[in-house]
C-alpha cells in the first residue's frame, strides 16, 4: 500500500486502484467536495506523474481517453482547482509523492496496462440523483429523466416554457462549458427531433452560467448523464460503414480505391485507428 496524505486529500494505491478523496480544508473546491472519494481501477490510467514546485508540488493522474464520463463531459475545461486527478503535495512530502508515483508506474508496466482510448466507461460517473441550482436554473437528474426549472433570472423564452422533463433515452449528447472571462458558460442537453441551437441564454434546454460558486457542480450532472448515454467509440463504431468484400475476381484497381476511402474515413475522424487499422488488413488479405 502506498498512500499520502496532504490538507489538499488523500491518495492511496493497494495495486489495483487508486483510491483518491478530497481533503476537507477550505481551500478544497465544492466540487471535489461534492463528487467525493474516486476510486480509480489500474486499467483506466494512462500515467502519473509528480511535479516539484517552490513552495508546492503537484501530483496529476491521466486517464485513458474515454475512461471517466466526467472527463468526457468537461473535455478538459474544468479549471485546475476543481480537477479530482490532481493533488497539491507539501514539500516535506515530496518523497512519499515520487515513492507513489513509482509504484503505480511499476503496477501499469507489471500489468501491461495500454495507454490507448477505450471504448467503455471505467468509472461510475457521479451518484444519483442530483440537483443543482445556478445561473438561470435549477437541474435534477435522477437517473432516467432530466428536471430544468427556470428562476427570475430566465428569460422570457424559458419560462413561458414553463418546467422541462427530458426522458434519458431522448437525450443524445450533453456538454458543460464554464464561465471564462466576459462568456457565460453553459449546460446543455442536445435532445433528439429539437430545432437547431439557440444562444444557451434562450435555449430551454441549456442552463447559463455566470460564473459564480455552484457553476461548476453542472459539470457533475454532466458526467452522471453522460455516463448513462451510449459510449461515443460505441456510436462511431454503429455509425462507421461496413467494410465491403473485395470483388471475387480481385481487381487490383477496386482494393486501392477502397484502401483510399478508408484512408479518407480515417483522417475525418469517421474511423477510429483501431477500425481503420482492422478494415485496412481485411482489404490487405484480399490482395
Amino acid at each position: 500500500m502506498a498512500e499520502i496524505l496532504q490538507k489538499d486529500g488523500t491518495w492511496a494505491f493497494d495495486g489495483d486502484a487508486l483510491r483518491l478523496t478530497p481533503g476537507r480544508d477550505k481551500v478544497v473546491s465544492l466540487l471535489r467536495g461534492t463528487l467525493g472519494e474516486l476510486v480509480v481501477p489500474l486499467e483506466a490510467l494512462a500515467g502519473i506523474s509528480f511535479e516539484r514546485g517552490r513552495r508546492a508540488g503537484r501530483l496529476r493522474l491521466r486517464l485513458r481517453d474515454g475512461a471517466d464520463p466526467l472527463l468526457l463531459a468537461t473535455g478538459g475545461r474544468l479549471a485546475e482547482p476543481h480537477d479530482p486527478y490532481r493533488l497539491v503535495v507539501e514539500p516535506d512530502r515530496y518523497g512519499v509523492a515520487e515513492y507513489l508515483v513509482d509504484e503505480v508506474r511499476t503496477a501499469l508496466t507489471l500489468d501491461r496496462v495500454p495507454a490507448d482510448p477505450v471504448d467503455a466507461y471505467l468509472l461510475p460517473g457521479p451518484a444519483v440523483p442530483l440537483s443543482v441550482a445556478a445561473g438561470d436554473g435549477k437541474v435534477s437528474f435522477d437517473g432516467e429523466r432530466v428536471q430544468l426549472e427556470w428562476n427570475w433570472k430566465a428569460e422570457e423564452a424559458k419560462t413561458s416554457v414553463g418546467t422541462r422533463t427530458l426522458a434519458l433515452a431522448d437525450i443524445v449528447g450533453v456538454e458543460w462549458w464554464p464561465s471564462l472571462r466576459l462568456q457565460n458558460g453553459f449546460l446543455r442537453f442536445t435532445v433528439r427531433g429539437a430545432p437547431a441551437k439557440v444562444p444557451p441564454k434562450y435555449d430551454p434546454n441549456a442552463v447559463e452560467l455566470w460564473g459564480f460558486r455552484k457553476d461548476p457542480l453542472m459539470a457533475l450532472v454532466a458526467a452522471a448523464v453522460q455516463a448513462r448515454l451510449p459510449h461515443p467509440a460505441a456510436v462511431r463504431a454503429e455509425q462507421a460503414p461496413l467494410v465491403a468484400p473485395a470483388p471475387d475476381d480481385g481487381d487490383h484497381d477496386v482494393l486501392l480505391r477502397r484502401l483510399r476511402e478508408l484512408g479518407d474515413l480515417h483522417r475525418s475522424g469517421v474511423l477510429t485507428d483501431e477500425e481503420f487499422t482492422r478494415a485496412k488488413r481485411a482489404v490487405l488479405d484480399r490482395m
